[in-house]
């Protein structure tokens, strides 16, 4: 078994969902190779990790390669090893910030991350890679830490067979959720050939509207429960950002379908306030992550 690490830089700027694309991409191929390791990305820069079969390894570098979506392939680090740094992640990803490298306190670290020093030839500071890749195994421990449902910890036999068995209960509420998709499609399709068929015909009213955005609004928030269900099946991923938008998606619909004749004025400061706090909880994660990344 080996673990190769190369740098390259991209031809273009990167934006979150190219990245998102290049990982799925890189987890279905690695996964059936048997390959783990890490994607790093920072100041239009990658630098990944691949660990596996020696072979299977090879191939994987061999195809990375001739990709056209980065050049400048240079390889940092070839070696043999006996265990691997990230076990548990056909791809792990971290899109780097700059605070992260200044925690780092490794002088020449930023130097690193910069487009002019891929394909130097001169020497390759050994001691910033290792403890680059020892600063992100001890993050991808940490994030281990939180993971749902895991079956790979140190723990009691009973606890991984219980885990599993809530993995496979998560995997039919996955595919239940699937179904509840689809027939809330058939529902929309269904609501409004309802009410474009009653006289008075192809019109609707404000409460056939209303009825109608119930509809859609409910596929909605079926999809982003089914992904909030899913991630509970990764190591890599604390839904906490999801979790809040699925709130507020929900609460949304009450609001829009409101029928402000039969309701108190306390459920409607009740709801207001509810959504207020949503709304602001969900822009601090999303200030925080776009800081991250600034």
């Amino acid at each position: 078994m080996i673990r190769l690490v190369y740098m390259s830089q991209a031809v273009k700027p990167f934006s979150t969902d190219e990245l998102m694309r290049l990982l799925r991409q890189c987890r279905q191929g690695n996964s059936v190779q048997g390959i783990t390791g890490v994607l790093l990305y920072f100041n239009e820069c990658f630098v990944q990790v691949l660990e596996g079969k020696e072979e299977q390894v090879n191939k994987a570098f061999q195809k990375i390669r001739r990709d056209p979506r980065h050049r400048n392939v240079t390889k940092l680090e070839r070696t043999y090893i006996t265990e691997r740094q990230f076990p548990d992640w056909s791809m792990g990803f971290e899109e780097v910030d700059a605070s992260q490298l200044a925690g780092l306190n490794i002088e020449g670290l930023n130097h690193f991350f910069s487009a002019d020093h891929i394909g130097e030839t001169t020497e390759f500071n050994q001691q910033l890679l290792s403890s680059l890749m020892n600063h992100f195994s001890s993050s991808y421990k940490k994030r281990k830490s939180h993971e749902e449902l895991p079956i790979n910890d140190d723990q009691h036999g009973i606890l991984q067979i219980f885990h599993k068995a809530i993995r496979f209960a998560v995997t039919v509420l996955a595919a239940l959720m699937v179904l509840v998709i689809f027939l809330g499609v058939i529902d929309v399709v269904y609501v409004l050939f309802d009410k474009l068929s009653t006289p008075p015909y192809m019109l609707l009213s404000i409460t056939d509207i209303l009825a109608t955005f119930g509809a859609f609004l409910a596929v909605l928030i079926a999809i982003e429960i089914y992904l909030n269900i899913s991630l509970y099946l990764r190591s890599d991923v604390i839904p906490v950002k999801l979790v809040v938008a699925t709130a507020l998606m929900a609460i949304s619909r009450k609001v829009i379908v409101f029928d402000f004749k039969y309701l108190q004025p306390d459920y409607i400061y009740a709801s207001a306030a509810v959504v207020l706090a949503l709304g602001i909880t969900y822009w601090l994660l999303d200030k925080k992550e776009n800081g991250k990344k600034e």
